[in-house]
């Protein structure tokens, strides 16, 4: 029966581990992406694709990790590439 106990106490400390881990990749990617939505309206194109590129890399290390579902991320950088180089036009 002790033994089980241990098991649960060291299950519950890497959960909070990984739970802080996982906020911590969710918080940089949601504060990237709203620093990106703000170059795209202010129509600022060379910070805009500065941006882009650390959003894609935040969204792929995320989906990696399984922090988020790959297709997920895949989308959201679909979305973002298409209104970044909607700009040029």
């Amino acid at each position: 029966m002790a033994q089980r106990r241990r098991q649960s106490l060291k299950a519950r400390r890497k959960d909070k581990k990984r739970h802080q881990r996982n906020i911590e990749i969710k918080t940089g990617i949601k504060k990237t992406l709203k620093k990106l939505q703000g170059f795209i309206t202010e129509k600022k194109l060379e910070e805009a694709k500065k941006t882009l590129n650390e959003a894609v890399s935040r969204l792929a290390k995320a989906a990696k990790k399984k922090v988020m579902n790959p297709n997920t991320a895949k989308r959201k950088i679909s979305r973002l590439s298409r209104k970044v180089s909607g700009l040029k036009a």
